[in-house]
C-alpha cells in the first residue's frame, strides 16, 4: 500500500495539467460510484490526478490514485484492496483503466454496497457500456464523458485566456455581442485551422509527430478497446480497420451498407454492428434523421472529429467535410442532433435548423441558421462558425 502511495505522491506533485477541463464543474462529487469514460488520448489519467491536485494535498492519505493495468491486481482483489485503503482512513479511491480487470463492475458493485464511507472515481474506455448492458452498476455509478479540448478549451490553453463556455440559446440570441467581446482580445480564426488539424487531443502538446501518433492511438482504440471490450475475435481487426479507412474516404456521406460488406467480406449485419463499435469507441457519428435511430441504417456518417480526417486523408482534406465534422463535433455534447429537412446539414434540438458554409451566401433561408467559416463576426441568422468551439 505504502508503494501506491508513494507513486500517487509523485504524479500529483509533477502533474502539470495543461489547462482545467469543463467537465470538472459538471460532476455532481457527492456521488460515491462515478465513472469518467472517453476514448484513449483524452487526458483521463491527467483529470483523475487533477481531482486529487484540486481536493488534497499530495502527501494525503484520504485519496489515492491507482492503475489497474499493475500487475499487482492480477493477484490482488481490487475488494480487498479497498477495503485496506478504507480501513487506514482512505476517502477517495480514484482507479485508472478499470477495465483492464476481470469482473471489475462486480468488484465495484461490491465496493459501494460494502463500504459506505469510500468514494470511488473511476476511468474507462467510452466503449463501456455502464447503464443498459451492466446490471451489477445500473442504478449505482453515474458516468461522465470527457471529450478532447473543445476550440475554447484550446485557445485558453494556447493563450493563457479564461473564455467560458456559452449555451446554444445564448449564442443563437447573442453571439454578434459575444463575438465582438472575443474578437476585441484575440482573433479566433488564426487558431482555428491548427485546431481542426490537432487541437481536439492533448496530446498534441507531446514533442512527437501529432499524426503518426493518432494513427497509433486509433489501432488501439480498435485492438484493445473495441476487441477486447466487445469481444470480437482478433481475426476480425483486419476488416474493421478497413471498414474505418473506407468511412474516412467517404465521409460525410450515406454508407453503402451492401458495397462495404462486399469490400471488407462479410454481412450487412455484421457492417452494422462494426458501425456502433466505431461510434463507441468515438471515431464515427451517424447521424440519423427525426426519431430514427440504430439499428437502423444512418442517414449520413462523419468522423467523430476533423483531427481524425487530416491523420487519415494524408493527400487531402476538404474543407466542408472538415467544416461540418467541426460543428457536428462541437455541438452534439450538449444537444440532439439529427439530419435536416431537404437542403437543410442539421436539425438541433428539434426545432433550429442549421446549414455549414465556408462564406457568407447571396441565397440566405431566415428560417435557417447558417455556421459560417471564415468570418469573425456574423449578424442575424449567420453565426461564426468559430464560435460554436465555444459550447464547452
Amino acid at each position: 500500500m505504502d508503494s501506491f502511495f508513494r507513486t500517487h505522491a509523485y504524479l500529483v506533485e509533477h502533474l502539470h495539467p495543461s489547462i482545467r477541463r469543463h467537465l470538472m464543474d459538471e460532476i455532481n462529487w457527492n456521488d460515491r460510484l462515478i465513472g469518467i469514460k472517453g476514448t484513449r488520448g483524452v487526458g483521463k489519467t491527467t483529470f483523475l490526478l487533477q481531482y486529487a491536485k484540486e481536493h488534497y494535498h499530495p502527501e494525503s492519505r484520504n485519496c489515492l490514485y491507482i492503475n489497474l493495468n499493475n500487475f499487482y491486481f492480477t493477484c490482488k482483489p481490487l475488494t480487498e484492496f479497498a477495503d485496506e485503503f478504507q480501513m487506514r482512513g482512505g476517502r477517495v479511491l480514484l482507479i485508472d483503466q478499470v477495465f483492464k480487470y476481470p469482473d471489475w463492475s462486480k468488484d465495484l458493485r461490491y465496493c459501494y454496497d460494502h463500504f459506505p464511507n469510500l468514494k470511488i472515481i473511476f476511468s474507462g474506455s467510452s466503449v463501456m457500456r455502464l447503464k443498459d448492458e451492466n446490471p451489477h452498476l445500473s442504478g449505482k455509478a453515474v458516468s461522465y464523458n470527457l471529450r478532447g479540448f473543445s476550440f475554447r478549451e484550446y485557445i485558453n490553453l494556447m493563450l493563457g485566456t479564461n473564455y467560458p463556455a456559452y449555451s446554444l440559446q445564448e449564442i443563437l440570441d447573442r453571439h454578434e455581442e459575444i463575438a465582438s467581446e472575443i474578437c476585441a482580445e484575440i482573433k479566433p480564426l488564426a487558431y482555428l485551422g491548427d485546431y481542426k488539424h490537432h487541437g481536439f487531443y492533448p496530446f498534441f502538446l507531446e514533442k512527437r509527430n501529432f499524426s503518426e501518433n493518432l494513427l497509433k492511438t486509433m489501432n488501439m482504440m480498435l485492438e484493445v478497446d473495441v476487441l477486447s471490450i466487445k469481444q470480437i475475435e482478433q481475426s476480425y481487426l483486419p476488416k474493421i480497420r478497413k471498414l474505418l479507412y473506407l468511412l474516412t474516404l467517404s465521409t460525410p456521406g450515406t454508407p453503402n451498407i451492401s458495397h462495404l460488406s462486399k469490400e471488407i467480406g462479410t454481412s450487412r449485419a455484421t457492417v452494422m454492428n462494426y458501425l456502433k463499435c466505431l461510434k463507441d469507441a468515438r471515431l464515427i457519428n451517424m447521424l440519423y434523421p427525426k426519431n430514427e435511430e440504430f439499428p437502423k441504417k444512418p442517414a449520413m456518417v462523419y468522423m467523430q472529429n476533423p483531427n481524425l480526417i487530416y491523420s487519415m486523408r494524408q493527400i487531402h482534406a476538404e474543407e466542408q467535410a472538415v467544416r461540418e465534422t467541426f460543428f457536428y463535433n462541437q455541438i452534439h455534447k450538449d444537444y440532439k442532433v439529427n439530419l435536416g429537412r431537404k437542403g437543410v446539414l442539421f436539425l438541433i434540438e428539434n426545432k433550429h435548423q442549421f446549414n455549414v458554409l465556408g462564406g457568407i451566401s447571396r441565397k440566405i433561408n431566415q428560417d435557417i441558421f447558417y455556421a459560417v467559416d471564415d468570418i469573425e463576426k456574423g449578424k442575424m441568422n449567420l453565426i461564426p462558425l468559430w464560435l460554436f468551439g465555444f459550447l464547452y
